[in-house]
């Protein structure tokens, strides 16, 4: 079975991405697990590759087990955020120091959820995703934008972006079966 990793990449790992993401994760029936970047301490690249109390090789290790990457991030000053960003930034060290998990991300199908107060999202944010996923080797599955309210309410119109974005992935997992 094809298994489906969300990375939530949010400064609060109970705000609006979260709920989002919720969202995103009613439309599977099969197991989905999600990794919460805040639970993990992911010190930023290190040209040395020098890392005293750092889990990015033991969290790529573990997704390296799942098909399909969904990166979920809200949308700061028109990009990820800054956690993502330093998530993204660490795949040098599977490319330079840890090569054998760094072959395996040409297996790895990528996904992005991104999350806002509005529906409006430049055509250019999904550009690093879409670039890096091609560098890499790995599939790029798109992107979904859903935005919610005030009050964090996920907006009907969003639902149905993830959900579009859900039958894609449910879609493109049944073609390969």
């Amino acid at each position: 079975m094809e298994k489906i990793a969300v990375i939530l990449g949010s400064a609060r790992s109970d705000g609006n991405t979260r709920k989002v993401v919720n969202q995103f994760l009613e439309n599977f029936d099969n197991p989905t697990t999600l990794f919460d970047l805040n639970d993990y301490s992911l010190e930023y690249f290190d040209y040395n590759n020098d890392y005293s109390n750092d889990h990015y090789i033991k969290l790529c290790e573990e997704l390296m087990q799942f098909d399909y990457w969904v990166l979920a991030t809200p949308v700061y000053w028109y990009s990820m955020s800054a956690i993502l960003k330093n998530f993204l930034d660490r795949i040098t060290d599977l490319l330079s120091f840890h090569t054998e998990l760094g072959i395996q991300l040409k297996q790895v199908q990528l996904g992005v959820l991104s999350c806002s107060g509005s529906p409006d999202i430049p055509d250019f944010f999904q550009e690093p995703f879409k670039l890096s996923a091609a560098y890499l080797g790995m599939g790029y599955l798109g992107h979904a934008h859903a935005w919610t309210s005030r009050l964090g309410e996920v907006k009907y119109d969003a639902v149905d972006n993830l959900k579009r974005f859900s039958t894609s992935i449910i879609d493109l997992k049944t073609s390969k079966a």
